[in-house]
């Protein structure tokens, strides 16, 4: 028999954020400790990218049971730190350029193999989700940039495997920061237009 799910819609989003939270801590543990063993640009942008996003989880498991403007707020929030993990990442891309870099082909297509499923689990809990809140919206947002992200580890360790050379590690780093910079500017866009939405409600009210 299969447990039935919370009718509460947001006792069943605290549940999914609070498991799609963990998922995202452990996975960037796992990024940390491979980006550092194998010298990957990557491998550490992929592994920021899961830390701001178990941050933006809390945040937003503590703007879910409180208003629409804590909402709203928790979802600015969000986009925000992915724009100053996007412009970190940016730099150290740009360091390991210049101080150069030897990544390790295999173990980036290892890691990211793990990574892409575990994304894979979370993307999945947050679409059995009815009725999805800004913040809702901004977790799916995190995980469809980590998926995409993970197959670009995935290019860039074959190609760092085969040629033997660290740019497509680079690349790729680059690349993570420019989706999560892409994807924190939509929920700020999101929260924006949520913002808007009540405002009108508000005057209509009058």
């Amino acid at each position: 028999m299969t447990k039935e799910l919370p009718k509460d819609p947001d006792e069943r989003q605290r549940g999914t954020l609070w498991t799609v939270l963990l998922l995202n801590a452990a996975i960037a543990i796992g990024f940390f400790a491979t980006g550092a063993l194998g010298d990957s640009s990557a491998l550490i942008a992929n592994g920021l990218d899961n830390t701001s996003d178990s941050f933006v989880y809390a945040i937003s498991l503590f703007a879910l049971s409180r208003s629409d403007r804590w909402k709203r707020g928790a979802a600015n929030v969000s986009g925000g730190l992915l724009l100053i993990f996007a412009a970190g990442i940016l730099i150290d891309a740009v360091r390991r350029y210049y101080t150069g870099s030897e990544p390790l082909g295999p173990l980036m297509i290892s890691m990211a193999l793990i990574a892409a499923v575990v994304n894979g689990i979370c993307i999945w809990l947050l679409g059995r989700l009815e009725e999805p809140d800004v913040n809702v919206r901004a977790a799916n947002t995190f995980s469809l940039n980590d998926f995409i992200s993970n197959g670009g580890i995935l290019v860039a360790g074959g190609l760092v495997w085969w040629l033997g050379s660290n740019w497509p590690d680079l690349v790729v780093g680059i690349a993570v920061a420019g989706v999560a910079a892409w994807g924190g500017i939509g929920i700020l866009r999101d929260a924006h237009g949520e913002h808007h939405k009540a405002v009108h409600q508000d005057d209509a009210k009058i």
